[in-house]
């Protein structure tokens, strides 16, 4: 799985993940990422971090990745955090800058 764009807010987290072998297994990645994760936020807090499950959609050929991306890093501006996701520190992308993800359409859920 390669993480393409991601935004931590206070509350929950995005991720634009895609699955870059047949053996891609979206479920095991998000099992494995919440159980590493909580195990270290409750050494550190003692509290949980995680709800049960997770919420995903497949992008289809008309969803633009960039598009996407776009959408999950308006998020802090949408929730009246930051008035641009430059100001934001908990996004990013592996793949792309930030000018190249803001450059793009935003995406409509």
């Amino acid at each position: 799985m390669a993480v393409i764009a991601y935004c931590f807010m206070p509350d929950h987290a995005h991720l634009l993940v895609e699955g870059c072998s047949e053996q891609a297994d979206i479920i095991f990645f998000v099992h494995q990422a919440k159980q590493q994760s909580a195990f270290e936020f409750s050494q550190k807090y003692r509290q949980r971090l995680w709800q049960p499950s997770f919420y995903d959609r497949l992008l289809r050929e008309e969803d633009a990745t960039l598009s996407v991306a776009r959408y999950i890093f308006e998020n802090p501006m949408r929730a009246g955090l930051v008035k641009s996701p430059h100001e934001y520190p908990f996004l990013g992308s592996a793949r792309f800058t930030v000018e190249q993800i803001l450059d793009a359409a935003c995406w409509q859920p």
